[in-house]
């Protein structure tokens, strides 16, 4: 049966979950269902493919003033538009569209997702505490993220459960075409060892970490990282320091990495914490051997431990990654393979929306 969702959310920046609400749109969208997203403030850097889905801007200002403004911008599109479903985004959309409910008579269910185990301090995990229960049901992207916030009392866990970030594994596939290019045009040579790492340069994605065990590794591994961020300067440094220029690439924010994850011989996530670990996703649906530490919901996506190591431990780091790169041709073509339908059977985003739509009609 076709519903009528408002997605709300922070912003719509290059970031994993900002993606994730647009490919969700256009799936949703694909099975008859009207979509809506509400974007709090900030540049749209990301939108959904298909121009039927509208998304409106509230430029929310970070004041007392501007947070009533917001919330009673959105109850008056939820007032025009009727949805069956307000499904909020992250702590800051979450937090606006609870106290829009207390606004609006319309009759919807209210659906609130956080995108990590780690979404600020005390006060916002009691701010969530207290307006649990305006929200029909709560998730978040993985088994590790849900409980810590069940644990911290944010979320109630009886109308909590996770539902894990979908994969588009049309886009994301192995590309031979694509790695030749893209390796020519980074100057990468059949003889150097690959390594890939996607995400905004912040803290919670430790580069410092990564950099520090390419020091490890032989000169034959080079390390390109895609992202932006406030960290830029800390990760530059670093390199300086540690005399990596020569070794690895910044290539800063790239809107469409699918292809670059073929070009890889191994991706390796160095994350202090994570919700799910979107980008391991993608690079395993792209038959990419991955390392990862053990933040977050990291673990549950690529569902063996042989391949994740302690977090903020480089030595360690560079030991599994070389570990892993030494493996026969027959053993990495198996791994390769089972990465792939792993994410077919766990994280495909058509099963994830079969999941959504499911909790839709069942709240």
């Amino acid at each position: 049966m076709s519903k009528r969702i408002i997605f709300v959310i922070t912003g719509l920046g290059l970031g994993g979950a900002e993606k994730q609400i647009c490919l969700l749109a256009d799936k949703l969208y694909l099975h008859n269902n009207e979509v809506n997203i509400v974007v709090l403030n900030g540049n749209v850097n990301v939108t959904p493919l298909n121009e039927n889905i509208r998304i409106h801007n509230l430029h929310m200002k970070k004041n007392p003033l501007g947070l009533l403004n917001a919330v009673l911008r959105l109850v008056k599109i939820i007032s025009y538009f009727k949805p069956d479903i307000v499904h909020g985004h992250m702590f800051h959309a979450n937090i606006v569209a609870r106290l829009a409910k207390v606004f609006t008579y319309n009759k919807y269910k209210l659906i609130c997702t956080a995108h990590s185990k780690n979404e600020g301090g005390h006060i916002r995990m009691l701010v969530y505490r207290l307006t649990d229960f305006l929200c029909d049901a709560t998730t978040n992207v993985s088994n590790e993220a849900l409980d810590v916030f069940i644990k911290k009392k944010a979320f109630s866990k009886s109308k909590s459960i996770p539902v894990y970030n979908g994969i588009d594994t049309d886009l994301f596939k192995y590309d031979p075409l694509q790695r030749d290019k893209i390796r020519h045009s980074l100057n990468i040579i059949n003889d150097d060892s690959l390594i890939l790492s996607v995400g905004r340069l912040t803290d919670a994605k430790d580069y410092p970490n990564l950099l520090k065990a390419l020091l490890e590794l032989p000169e034959r591994y080079k390390l390109v990282i895609i992202g932006e961020g406030e960290a830029r300067n800390e990760v530059e440094r670093t390199i300086l320091n540690y005399g990596l220029e020569k070794r690895v690439k910044l290539l800063g924010s790239i809107a469409n990495v699918a292809t670059y994850y073929s070009a890889c011989d191994i991706y390796v996530s160095s994350s202090k914490w994570e919700g799910f670990g979107l980008v391991v996703a993608e690079a395993m649906s792209c038959q990419r051997l991955v390392v990862a530490t053990n933040a977050g919901g990291v673990a549950e996506v690529v569902g063996d431990m042989n391949y994740i190591v302690p977090v903020s431990d480089p030595q360690l780091l560079a030991n599994k990654i070389n570990e892993v790169m030494e493996f026969d041709h027959e053993t990495k073509m198996e791994v390769m393979y089972r990465n792939r339908e792993f994410v077919l059977k766990m994280f495909s985003i058509d099963i994830i929306v079969n999941q959504w739509m499911k909790l839709y009609s069942s709240i």
